[in-house]
């Protein structure tokens, strides 16, 4: 199992839904959208905000900055 997906294993369905629906296909894709960009997306919470960030940070990256 790759991190992304360990990543859609943490989150809700929603945030998993909203994930998929954006077209994010890699931890990469995620990390090019900036944190606000990330959680405008409908589905998205505090806690997959939360899982996001770590899971990032332990593949040495982040969100795009703003």
């Amino acid at each position: 199992m790759n991190q992304y997906e360990l990543l859609l294993g943490r989150l809700a369905k929603p945030a998993q839904r909203a994930i998929q629906n954006a077209q994010l296909k890699s931890l990469e894709d995620i990390s090019a959208l900036s944190e606000i960009e990330f959680s405008n997306l409908h589905g998205i919470g505090k806690n997959a905000i939360r899982a996001v960030k770590e899971i990032l940070s332990e593949n040495k990256l982040q969100f795009k900055k703003d």
